[in-house]
């Protein structure tokens, strides 16, 4: 057995660990479509909570029509995702976000590449391009007395898309043809090989 490694305190600017990006279709004032890149949420059940910083364009969206599509990409769609990085659809750009490099742009679609599909249940469109698309409407939002930036996001999915080939039965995705992209200290990753599974697992 390898020896197990020292622990040391550390102090990170961030604690992007490693999880799901996922890009968050909103709707602006004049029913275009705001795409939003962010890398902090997770699933129980049918509730999906976003971590969305405040001073956007999406906080802001959502607040006015509780509505989204959360689009989780492949791998493959990293440098797409990457486009979208340092734009912001607020105008004028927050002082904070021009200081870090930000610029306003309102077509996110142009700037990623990306293709838009109409919704079924929400008015946001989705990306098709991306593997899940998840339409969700927004139940809850709190902002932590001790986090004051962002927002804690309750969403509940209403419809779910999946592409046909990474699906393994009519209802269940086969976790040996999907990866998530994933975001790990802000780098951009996909899955390693498979490991094992948890006895709950249906497939």
């Amino acid at each position: 057995m390898d020896q197990i490694p020292i622990s040391k305190v550390i102090d990170p600017k961030i604690l992007y660990y490693g999880s799901a990006v996922i890009l968050l279709n909103t709707l602006n004032e004049d029913g275009t479509v705001n795409i939003s890149p962010i890398s902090s949420s997770w699933a129980l059940g049918d509730c999906i909570i976003l971590g969305i910083g405040l001073g956007g364009k999406a906080i802001e969206n959502i607040n006015r029509h509780p509505e989204c599509v959360i689009n989780i990409p492949s791998p493959s769609l990293w440098e797409n995702v990457e486009q979208l990085a340092p734009y912001t659809g607020k105008d004028p750009v927050p002082d904070y976000k021009r200081r870090l490099g930000f610029e306003y742009e309102k077509e996110k679609y142009r700037i990623c590449g990306l293709t838009s599909s109409e919704s079924i249940s929400v008015k946001p469109t989705r990306i098709q391009e991306c593997p899940i698309q998840i339409e969700a409407k927004v139940q809850h939002i709190r902002i932590p007395e001790y986090s004051p930036h962002f927002a804690v996001v309750e969403t509940q999915a209403i419809q779910v898309h999946a592409h046909e080939n990474i699906l393994i039965s009519e209802n269940h995705i086969d976790p040996s043809k999907w990866s998530p992209l994933i975001y790990n200290f802000r780098h951009y990753f996909g899955l390693g090989n498979q490991l094992g599974k948890t006895f709950r697992a249906k497939t």
